[in-house]
């Protein structure tokens, strides 16, 4: 019997859970403290940023929102590694890679309060909204992917799913249009362990989700999803490949969701108060301020310095989001439809009449 052909999935950690380094070889990004200072603060600010989110929701000043806490480092070294001129395809909690790439918390705010002018947000105009429909948002890389091919530009499309994202046939089919086509293309799966209340264990039988993309020919690679330093030089090596003609990527950062999948979810009822405890202990955040810390890049009063800096600007995003000024109601009706059915010219003549008369 002959072989045709073997496959594996290369694992990267470089910091432990206490923020030692692992093995001696550390990559040139575990040196470059000031960034990485830059990049925690990111992620601290994050943090405060989704604490707040949450509160607004639970008072009702804000609807249904997607934490993002625990996926601090994934999310950040995305957003750093990428080029201003990229486009990012994300689904709906990556904030700290928007936020880097220019989002405004505002809009974070005004989206999931139920403006629809959150999704124009500040900066790059051409990376996608946030994409609820799940991996859908990886086909719109794909396409992006193929445009810059076609084009002939040195740019690379990057999108981010879930682990149960994964198993959507919109994410096989992105990745089999990103090998066969060779596309500058970066699939990441942020596995946090649970799609809602389904855990991995029951999404699919694969015993990495990186290796999902050998099927289509792509470079697959696992990393700890809660360190900073492997997360970003995974995504540095697969942007590289990428704009340089190399093709395309799977990268699976496995992390944990540390709160409900949303504010509408109550992950007690499925998860044991055990798992989430132990997850606690390798979260990101403590784990790279630790490291950073060892090596006298940062203290305890620049962390209360910072605390208070990033409670200070998430009040003035939340003040600035709270006093926006509602759209008139006719605005539900006016970016539907191109040529409006008579039935909703109706509808939209009762509505302005009804927010007349009331008020």
């Amino acid at each position: 019997m002959t072989t045709a052909a073997t496959f594996e999935i290369e694992y990267r950690q470089y910091l432990d859970p206490d923020g030692h380094p692992i093995g001696k070889q550390l990559p040139a990004i575990a040196r470059d403290l000031d960034h990485l200072v830059e990049l925690y603060q990111l992620m601290s600010f994050t943090r405060v940023f989704d604490t707040k989110s949450i509160a607004l929701q639970r008072t009702g000043k804000l609807g249904t929102y997607a934490s993002c806490l625990g996926h601090e480092a994934a999310h950040a070294a995305i957003g750093s590694a990428m080029r201003p001129e990229d486009v990012l395809a994300p689904a709906y909690r990556e904030y700290a890679a928007q936020f880097y790439r220019g989002v405004k918390p505002r809009d974070v705010l005004m989206y999931w309060g139920g403006d629809e002018r959150g999704n124009d947000f500040s900066g790059p105009r051409h990376d996608f909204a946030w994409s609820v429909p799940i991996a859908t948002q990886c086909l719109h890389a794909a396409g992006s992917a193929l445009a810059f091919r076609i084009r002939g530009e040195q740019r690379v499309a990057v999108s981010v799913c879930g682990d149960g994202g994964s198993s959507k046939a919109d994410f096989y089919a992105a990745l089999n249009c990103g090998g066969a086509f060779e596309l500058p293309l970066v699939l990441v799966v942020v596995n946090n362990q649970w799609a809602i209340s389904v855990p991995r264990s029951r999404q699919t039988g694969a015993r990495t989700l990186a290796q999902k993309g050998i099927a289509g020919g792509l470079h697959c690679l696992q990393v700890d999803g809660n360190d900073l330093i492997a997360c970003r030089e995974a995504m540095d090596q697969a942007l590289e490949r990428a704009r340089s003609g190399g093709g395309a990527s799977v990268i699976e950062m496995v992390t944990y969701r540390l709160h409900d999948h949303t504010t509408a979810d109550d992950a007690r009822r499925y998860r044991d108060d055990a798992e989430v405890k132990a997850a606690w202990q390798r979260e990101p955040i403590g784990r790279l301020r630790a490291y950073l810390t060892r090596l006298g890049a940062w203290s305890d009063a620049r962390e209360e310095a910072w605390k208070a800096q990033c409670e200070e600007r998430v009040n003035e995003e939340v003040d600035a989001y709270l006093s926006t000024r509602a759209q008139p109601v006719e605005a539900m009706f006016d970016h539907l439809y191109g040529d409006v059915p008579l039935e909703i010219a109706q509808q939209r003549a009762l509505a302005v009449a009804r927010e007349v008369k009331h008020g």
